[in-house]
């Protein structure tokens, strides 16, 4: 089964901080039907673009960038974005941030969005291989907007804020984790644009909340502090 990427990382806490609530919960989200480009329709540019990337980038099973992208299936933070922070991290070693991916959420905007917008994915449509398992999961969640794609920019916004010197390196990362998706063959090119903005609204709504600021003021602390003494990150040359 396809693991969520926000519930992809193992979480270090107590007993009594297991499940803490997330920082959105209950919170009035804003309505991604509503901002979001509508999704591309049958003969327009923006379908034909999707189509055309998704037969030319079956060109790239094999290689190392489709291994990548493969690799980004799995979700982890901590791996996904080791080279871009220069540091190797878990929720172990970084208990404050851990804690800040464990209240992430986005209020369900997404799914609202995807059930909304109904977009069957790219693969349903058109011949070709793409780089995870083409279970039931997935060909039952929507195309758009790509929920990997704001999830992973919304960590690449978080930790390009929490450690401002590495901030080129994440979002260019950040960047990368979105177009994997694509890449992959899971979503379409414009379900990870609208993906990129879904990130974005999110991470603007996690700024009102008094709770995720003060969470964040402690992991920028923890990680200027590990920053000090972090080892290289192997294999990150080739990256």
């Amino acid at each position: 089964m396809r693991r969520l990427f926000l519930l992809a990382v193992p979480l270090a806490l107590t007993a009594a901080d297991q499940a803490p609530t997330p920082y959105l919960a209950g919170a009035k989200v804003p309505d991604l039907v509503r901002i979001l480009p509508p999704p591309p329709v049958t003969g327009d540019a923006r379908n034909e673009d999707d189509r055309a990337t998704f037969t030319e980038t079956r060109k790239l099973a094999g290689t190392p960038r489709w291994k990548m992208a493969t690799s980004d299936v799995t979700d982890d933070r901590y791996t996904v974005y080791a080279c871009a922070m220069g540091m190797r991290l878990d929720a172990a070693k970084a208990p404050a941030l851990a804690r800040v991916f464990a209240r992430l959420g986005d209020g369900g905007m997404v799914g609202r969005a995807k059930s909304t917008f109904a977009v069957r994915r790219p693969y349903l449509n058109q011949p070709g291989e793409i780089c995870e398992a083409k279970s039931d999961h997935l060909a039952g969640n929507g195309d758009y907007p790509s929920g990997h794609t704001s999830n992973g920019w919304l960590t690449a916004l978080i930790l390009a804020e929490l450690l401002p010197d590495r901030a080129t390196e994440i979002l260019q990362r950040g960047r990368e984790y979105g177009e994997s998706r694509y890449l992959c063959g899971s979503h379409s090119r414009s379900a990870v644009e609208a993906g990129y903005m879904a990130g974005a609204v999110t991470a603007s709504q996690l700024h009102a909340s008094a709770d995720f600021r003060a969470d964040m003021d402690a992991a920028r602390a923890e990680l200027a502090r590990l920053a000090k003494d972090a080892a290289p990150v192997a294999g990150c040359a080739a990256n």
